[in-house]
């Protein structure tokens, strides 16, 4: 660890908020009524994406965790290239921050603050009958 890391009280956040946001996404799974699996995505020149929840008709959605109070387009660079490889199957992706606000970020793509994970309906319900619109 370099001494600018070391001095750095955010740097392990990340990737316990990374952690922390798996952890309730795998315990909320628990309960679903529909049968959905959980991955972590990464290829071979490493971008990935923290949470993969696969659907067992084949769609997907992919969710980020930051340790940010503010989300910049490159946050979205792995849920992307994720869309990208999916085409239809990719229903959405969303990137959880520190923020306060839902954003959006283009066509199924959005920002929520990390409370969505416990806020009662706050995560937007995927609406299969409108399949590749």
């Amino acid at each position: 660890m370099s001494s600018d890391r070391a001095r750095d009280v955010t740097a392990p956040v990340g990737p316990l908020l990374e952690n922390f946001a798996t952890g309730e996404v795998a315990r909320q799974l628990t309960w679903a009524n529909e049968p959905v699996q959980l991955f972590h995505y990464r290829d071979r020149d490493k971008v990935e994406v923290d949470i993969v929840l696969e659907h067992a008709s084949g769609e997907v959605i992919g969710i980020e965790a930051k340790a940010a109070e503010t989300v910049r387009s490159d946050d979205f660079r792995g849920l992307r290239h994720l869309a990208d490889r999916l085409g239809a199957r990719f229903r959405a992706g969303f990137v959880l921050y520190t923020g306060e606000q839902a954003l959006a970020f283009g066509e199924r793509l959005r920002a929520l603050p990390m409370s969505a994970l416990w806020t009662l309906g706050a995560l937007p319900r995927v609406d299969t009958a409108n399949r590749g619109q």
